[in-house]
């Protein structure tokens, strides 16, 4: 199955930045669209912001005007810029990919999950 390695946690002061990079670990597959999703302690896993292959996005209300995905179909990795982070923000946020494969058709791919913390 596919992989997806990401990178780019860590702690930062509220108003800071961060970037989140997701990279799938081998060839012979199509990725459809790509996107982050979030969970806070005790709550469920969230959109954050997801693109097309033609480079169509969508974000949550909350990260509108802060965050930015962007993507690289040719190297099929996917980004995420955060911007103004707020202490809401803390979370795990993973990256998911719609993938097709001749072997097992279409899934969605997770990745491991990467820790974002944003000190007040």
């Amino acid at each position: 199955q596919v992989q997806l390695v990401e990178s780019g946690g860590g702690l930062v002061q509220a108003g800071g930045s961060l970037r989140l990079s997701c990279a799938a670990s081998r060839s012979g597959f199509s990725i459809d669209s790509m996107g982050w999703y979030r969970q806070a302690p005790g709550k469920q896993r969230e959109l954050v912001a997801t693109i097309t292959t033609g480079g169509i996005t969508n974000y949550a209300d909350s990260v509108k005007g802060r965050f930015t995905i962007s993507r690289d179909n040719a190297k099929n990795t996917v980004n995420l810029q955060m911007n103004t982070l707020k202490p809401e923000d803390t979370a795990v946020y993973y990256c998911n990919a719609n993938v097709w494969t001749m072997s097992t058709g279409s899934y969605a791919a997770w990745g491991q999950g990467t820790q974002v913390t944003v000190s007040s």
